[in-house]
């Protein structure tokens, strides 16, 4: 066991809150348990001036412990963290929730900036049953795709993990609804639209009364359906927060990549061309469609040679991703995946399958270990 004197991680620790680790004697025993509270500062330099000790183990936080992670492990990560994350999303009106967010938010963060294909891959393959909890599952997806655009455009890091965070709680006040819409081949009610014009206004409130004191946090909620031709709600703004004009575009993104029941998701090729169509000289859109590309990971493609695959990982340039090639040119599904690199002539992507026709269901841990 490899330890360090408590008093050099003393900015860790404050009098009257629990301990974040087990704090050891000099001869390395157990003294006070992770979770005691110190209560007084004579008690605190009491514990230095004894020269008590805690284990360099337990000083990793859960963004070091994904940074030295093994890329095998990539995978659990994921799906622990986001399961985590969207724990703390459905508890919104819990007076902990912003707590618990900014204890799990730094996580999926780290995730993304660990391996951005695989964050991509994400966003691009939703797993099992993607209409249900469709609000919480969005609002993740937003938020990886702003991090992703917003590092692109070289935004700073408080501004980036700002923009993760807004994009997640941009909806909190309406997850159920989104919920129900999501399954419902209905277009929606009156009240229903009625809830969705004042969704970013009640968002924002639910997060000042759960204790949000960081304005440009608010201030974006509230503003991230604004446009600044003033034709957005809720309140035809015109000079929209910075951070609220990506989020709204990442909104967008994600939402054309989701299937509901009353339409099939776009692919990714087409859901890029229409945010450039759309917008066709805009910087953040520009990024965005830079980040993602013609082929993002987790794409199903057909190739050449007649093979279906999914794209695992991007190439050296946008159109020559790298492929796992789920079956053969006959359609029969393979053992195992094979690799291909679409720069090869035989190899290259002649098309964006939006659902395949498998013959036999892929697991998303499966697809996930082919971007590995």
């Amino acid at each position: 066991m490899q330890c360090s004197p408590l008093s050099q991680v003393k900015d860790r620790l404050a009098v009257g809150r629990p301990l974040p680790f087990n704090v050891r004697d000099a001869d390395k025993t157990l003294m006070l348990a992770r979770g005691q509270i110190v209560a007084t500062q004579d008690q605190m330099q009491a514990l230095f001036r004894r020269g008590a000790l805690v284990d360099l183990a337990e000083l990793q936080t859960a963004e070091d412990k994904i940074r030295r992670a093994a890329p095998g492990e990539l995978p659990g990560l994921w799906s622990a963290c986001l399961d985590e994350l969207g724990n703390a999303l459905r508890d919104s009106g819990d007076a902990r929730f912003v707590d618990a967010v900014d204890k799990s938010a730094p996580s999926v963060m780290a995730l993304v900036e660990r391996d951005k294909d695989l964050a991509i891959f994400q966003v691009l393959r939703q797993g099992i049953n993607p209409l249900l909890q469709y609000g919480v599952n969005h609002s993740m997806r937003t938020a990886i795709v702003t991090y992703l655009v917003a590092d692109r455009l070289g935004w700073t890091s408080a501004e980036i993990q700002r923009g993760f965070k807004v994009a997640l709680t941009m909806n909190i006040s309406m997850l159920e609804l989104q919920g129900h819409l999501a399954l419902s081949e209905q277009p929606p009610t009156q009240e229903q639209m009625l809830a969705i014009k004042a969704h970013p206004k009640f968002s924002a409130e639910m997060l000042a009364m759960s204790g949000v004191k960081d304005q440009d946090w608010l201030d974006a909620v509230a503003q991230h359906h604004e446009v600044a031709d003033g034709s957005g709600y809720p309140r035809g703004l015109r000079d929209v927060h910075m951070i609220a004009a990506l989020v709204r575009r990442a909104d967008i993104y994600a939402t054309k990549l989701s299937p509901r029941r009353s339409r099939e998701a776009m692919t990714a090729d087409r859901a890029g061309r229409t945010m450039f169509i759309h917008e066709p000289g805009h910087p953040m859109t520009a990024a965005l469609i830079k980040e993602f590309g013609v082929y993002p990971p987790g794409a199903f493609v057909r190739l050449a040679s007649g093979e279906l695959g999914i794209v695992a990982r991007r190439g050296a340039t946008v159109t020559t991703p790298v492929v796992s090639v789920l079956t053969s040119a006959k359609g029969v599904r393979l053992v195992e995946p094979l690799r291909r690199d679409t720069h090869d002539r035989q190899f290259a992507i002649v098309s964006v399958v939006g659902n395949p026709p498998l013959p036999a269901s892929v697991a998303p841990d499966q697809l996930i270990s082919m971007v590995l």
